[in-house]
C-alpha cells in the first residue's frame, strides 16, 4: 500500500514528533520507549527552551518545599522586577507543573516559560514532583498539593497573594493541575488521594491547561498512540492486568485518573490551548464540552494543522509566535480571573 503523504509543513520532530512517526511501526508506544525518548531529548529541550532568558524578573531556585533535600521536591519561584511594590499590591500566583507523560520531565525546561509569565505581572511558581513508575497518582498528587501548602504559606513573602492562585501544566503537568483542582472541590477524589487540600477551593481563582492529559477515555481509543501501560502504572492496585475484562476494568478504575469525570460548576475558569496536531486534541476537546455543560467559564486558543508549530506542548518553545499568542492570552486571562 501507498503511504498517504504528509500534511504540507511538518515542523521539526520533537518528542510527540518521533512518536508520531513510531505509529507506523509500533500500535502503542510502551512506556520504556517514552522513557527512553525523553532521556535522549530531555537535555536538548531544556537548552534550547531557556536560550536568551527573559530578562527584568528575578529568579530563585530550587526551593526545598517538603524539607527531605531532594531534587523531586524543590520548586523555583520567578518574580517581576520590582514586585508587590511597583505592582501596588500582592501579585497573583500562577503554579506550574511541568508535563514528561508523568515518568519524566523536569521543571528546568520550563523555566523561559514560567519566567515569561511572570514577566506578565504575576508570580511563578515552577514545580517539581516524584514521578512514576517508581511513583503513583497518589504520590504525584500529595507532592503536588504539598507545593500548594508551602505556596499558601510562604509565597507573600516573595510578593505573592495566597488567595489568588491560578494552577498551570502542560501535557501530564495539566492533568495534575486539573486533578489537584477537582479534589480541592470533589471531598470523594480527595479522600481516595488520602489529600487534606492545601488551600480552599475559593482561592484557586482558575486553571491554564497546555495539551493536557484531561480525558483518560482517549487512551481506550483504537490507534491511540501511547500504551495503556502508562494508565496502569498510575494505578498500583491494577498494574499489570491485560486481557479484554481487565482493560474494562481498567477503564473504570482510571476514572479516579480522568479531570473530566471530577468536573462541576464549583470549578474555577479555565483556559485551555491544543491543536489538531497535539495527541490530546480530542481530550482537550472533550474537556472543553463538558466544562460548557456545567457551565464553567472557558477560553480556548485552538490551532488546525496548518500551524506548523504547534506539535504537543510547543507552549514551552517561547521562539514560536504561537506561543507568544498563548502568553498574550494567559496574561488577560489571569488578570480577568485574579485580578492582576
Amino acid at each position: 500500500m501507498t503511504p498517504a503523504p504528509r500534511p504540507p509543513h511538518q515542523p521539526s520532530v520533537g518528542a510527540f514528533g518521533l512518536a508520531r512517526r513510531a505509529r507506523s511501526v509500533l500500535r502503542r508506544v510502551p512506556v520504556w520507549a517514552w522513557r527512553a525518548l525523553m532521556h535522549s531529548l530531555g537535555p536538548g529541550e531544556r537548552k534550547r527552551f531557556n536560550a536568551e532568558p527573559v530578562t527584568g524578573v528575578n529568579y530563585l531556585h530550587d526551593l526545598d518545599f517538603v524539607g527531605d533535600g531532594i531534587r523531586a521536591h524543590r520548586l523555583d519561584v520567578i518574580t517581576p522586577a520590582g514586585g508587590a511594590t511597583e505592582h501596588s499590591g500582592p501579585l497573583p500566583v500562577y503554579v506550574y507543573f511541568h508535563g514528561g507523560g508523568w515518568t519524566s520531565g523536569d521543571k528546568a525546561a520550563l523555566t523561559k516559560y514560567c519566567a515569561s509569565q511572570a514577566a506578565g505581572g504575576m508570580v511563578a511558581v515552577n514545580v517539581n514532583y516524584r514521578r512514576a513508575p517508581r511513583f503513583h497518582m497518589a504520590h504525584v498528587l500529595q507532592d503536588a498539593n504539598a507545593a500548594l501548602a508551602w505556596v499558601r504559606e510562604h509565597i507573600a513573602d516573595y510578593g505573592g497573594d495566597p488567595a489568588r492562585i491560578v494552577l498551570g501544566g502542560d501535557s501530564a503537568g495539566g492533568q495534575i493541575a486539573a486533578l489537584l483542582t477537582a479534589a480541592s472541590f470533589r471531598p470523594e477524589l480527595a479522600g481516595h488521594y488520602a489529600l487534606t487540600p492545601a488551600t480552599p477551593g475559593s482561592s484557586l481563582r482558575g486553571l491554564v491547561q497546555h495539551c493536557s492529559v484531561v480525558d483518560f477515555s482517549v487512551f481506550f481509543d483504537k490507534g491511540f498512540v501511547l500504551s495503556l501501560d502508562f494508565v496502569r502504572m498510575l494505578l498500583p492496585r491494577v498494574a499489570g492486568r491485560h486481557g479484554r475484562r481487565r482493560v474494562a476494568e481498567l477503564r473504570a478504575a482510571a476514572a479516579v485518573l480522568s479531570p473530566i469525570e471530577w468536573l462541576d460548576a464549583r470549578f474555577p475558569p479555565v483556559f485551555v490551548t491544543t491543536s489538531e496536531r497535539d495527541f490530546f486534541h480530542t481530550a482537550n476537546l472533550n474537556f472543553i464540552e463538558r466544562l460548557r455543560a456545567h457551565g464553567v467559564p472557558v477560553d480556548t486558543l485552538i490551532y488546525g494543522w496548518d500551524a506548523a508549530n504547534t506539535e504537543h506542548t510547543w507552549q514551552q518553545d517561547s521562539r514560536h509566535p504561537e506561543s507568544q499568542e498563548v502568553y498574550r492570552r494567559l496574561h488577560a486571562f489571569v488578570r480577568r480571573v485574579a485580578g492582576a
